[in-house]
């Protein structure tokens, strides 16, 4: 019993201190590489980024991105928790095929 007890504070703890930084807080992520377009029309660029900054710094997350995107542009995440589903179709639409 006193274990659980450790252990659910223990979580506690973690969960608290990733989200230290403050309700909607934006984090600067740089895109390393654009994976593809997806979406019904092909609007949606699927890039992997590199978060430069808050508690996640250093990791790296695919995220969906509609509008003009390239290779070097810094994003503006509202948060970092969150990652976007993989491609799975072979076709891609837009310039990148």
């Amino acid at each position: 019993m006193a274990e659980d007890k450790k252990k659910g504070q223990q979580q506690a703890e973690d969960v608290s201190q990733r989200s230290r930084t403050p309700k909607g807080a934006a984090v600067p992520a740089v895109v390393e590489e654009i994976v593809g377009r997806t979406g019904f029309r092909g609007e949606i660029t699927q890039v992997k980024v590199h978060v430069l900054a808050g508690p996640d710094k250093g990791k790296s997350l695919r995220r969906n991105v509609k509008g003009p995107v390239r290779m070097r542009d810094v994003l503006i995440l509202r948060e970092t928790q969150i990652e976007a589903r993989r491609i799975r179709t072979g076709v891609m639409k837009g310039a990148f095929t």
